[in-house]
């Protein structure tokens, strides 16, 4: 585990869950562009998900070249298709599952009275797409 590692945990272990939801606004996702609009969506025994990556290395190696968008969590949650679960950096060593429906309910909690929201999620505002 490096430094920025330790302070990255140390400092997230330290906020409510609602800090941490605001907090990770910025961070951006990466994914797989398709050939028509939408997601690259696999079939899993779990449901259908749609592998994300919290860097552009990770989605070169799961993907190789190939074209490609990003987008911050805010937006993933509202345009991935109802029932569909997003999969964030699924060769790495912290893979895990966004629930869209469960951060969309965290992020109306986050909008009202303080509510915990009891999510980590992370969100953000611009969507850019490329390829290479």
């Amino acid at each position: 585990m490096s430094l920025r590692d330790l302070v990255r945990d140390e400092t997230a272990a330290r906020m409510s869950p609602a800090e941490r939801l605001a907090a990770s606004r910025s961070v951006r996702l990466y994914f797989q562009q398709p050939e028509s609009p939408g997601f690259l969506v696999s079939e899993t025994e779990e449901g259908p998900v749609v592998p994300v990556f919290t860097s552009f290395a990770g989605l070169a190696l799961f993907a190789g070249e190939c074209a490609w968008a990003s987008t911050t969590v805010a937006d993933l949650v509202e345009l991935l298709p109802e029932g569909v679960r997003a999969l964030v950096d699924p060769l790495g060593p912290r893979a895990f599952l966004l629930d869209a429906e469960a951060l969309r309910a965290a992020g109306g909690a986050e909008d009202g009275a303080g509510a915990d929201g009891g999510a980590d999620a992370r969100g953000g505002a611009d969507t850019s797409v490329g390829s290479e």
